[in-house]
């Protein structure tokens, strides 16, 4: 049974976008950050263990080495690699890559030279790390950018550039529990509703394909081999990343699902929609097949509210936190 708790205001409210919240916690400074996008701006806030401190920045995010200009952002994400953690900003124009708190960029990316079909807007949006030192992000025309990131400095380069998606990325997610080699470690999605899996490395290579469903994946997660995908028909399927098999599927919301999110530590599932619910599962293995088993645990509404984004606020999943379209704050739940 999760509580709720006293709200987290923003200095701007959330647009209506998959996956719009970051989290990154950080115990050994008792502090937890919280990212949303409002247009151009990025929300940001760290908040204290004890809930009595707030600091708040606005991230204008600029676009290349000269600080000109502006575009709308797409995503905020933390990219959590063993060497350094990064904040990754997605847009219309490019990449950006931040120090963790926001306050230097490290790397800039345009997307200029992209060639599209005529009247198909180019973007960003789409990211995750994966192994021990790569940053994957997405485009809408269905490549899969792979930067390799140094442990420190600002040498990021593209390393490799992924395309086996015929539709726009929606979301992209590394495997967030310690798996042996050879096993894939990244699942990608896009608008068609088809899900590629990765092995990552010197050269990426293709795992399996699953193929397009009747309706957009908008958020996707990998966690102990299983992927867990969200849909804008309010289902939830999970599939086997290794062979792609479908292992279970629910009828988790009855309307377009936002956002996903997964504690390694728990299995714990979070998930949430343009219903205004939100929802908490457990995965498991099942013990008496191969199957996923799934089961239900706590459910919230946020009344009148087009939830856009959720994040666990630690690996062991007693605490989350969400957020809306147009809502000014981050609602805050722990587990009692």
């Amino acid at each position: 049974m999760y509580r709720k708790e006293k709200s987290i205001l923003l200095k701007d409210s959330s647009l209506a976008l998959y996956n719009n919240m970051s989290v990154l916690p950080l115990p050994a400074k008792q502090l937890t950050y919280f990212a949303s996008v409002h247009g151009t701006t990025v929300n940001m806030v760290s908040a204290s263990d004890d809930g009595l401190s707030f600091s708040h920045r606005q991230l204008q995010a600029k676009e290349g080495s000269l600080g000109v200009g502006a575009s709308i952002i797409t995503q905020a994400a933390w990219c959590v690699l063993p060497s350094r953690v990064l904040l990754v900003l997605t847009s219309r124009k490019g990449i950006q890559m931040y120090e963790s708190d926001g306050s230097i960029m490290v790397y800039w990316h345009a997307l200029e030279g992209l060639e599209s079909p005529p009247g198909k807007a180019v973007f960003a949006r789409g990211i995750a790390a994966t192994g021990q030192r790569f940053v994957c992000v997405g485009t809408s025309l269905g490549s899969v950018l792979v930067f390799d990131v140094p442990a420190k400095g600002t040498n990021v380069t593209l390393s490799e550039v992924l395309e086996k998606h015929c539709d726009s990325i929606t979301d992209i997610a590394g495997e967030l529990c310690e798996q042996p080699e050879g096993v894939p470690d990244l699942v990608t999605a896009d608008d068609s509703g088809a899900l590629c899996v990765w092995f990552s490395g010197e050269k990426f290579t293709l795992a399996n394909k699953i193929p397009a469903s009747e309706c957009t994946c908008s958020s996707v997660k990998l966690w102990n081999g299983i992927i867990a995908a969200g849909y804008g028909n309010g289902h939830i399927r999970l599939y086997e990343a290794a062979s792609g098999i479908l292992r279970a599927e629910v009828r988790a919301h009855a309307r377009w699902i936002y956002a996903l999110d997964l504690a390694p530590l728990s299995g714990k599932l979070l998930s949430v929609a343009e219903d205004s619910f939100v929802q908490v599962w457990k995965l498991s293995p099942s013990p008496d097949s191969e199957g996923i088993e799934i089961q239900h645990c706590h459910a919230e509404c946020v009344t009148d509210t087009m939830i856009c984004g959720a994040r666990f606020c630690n690996p062991e999943g007693s605490a989350f936190a969400v957020t809306g379209f147009e809502l000014s704050e981050i609602i805050h739940y722990v587990l009692v």
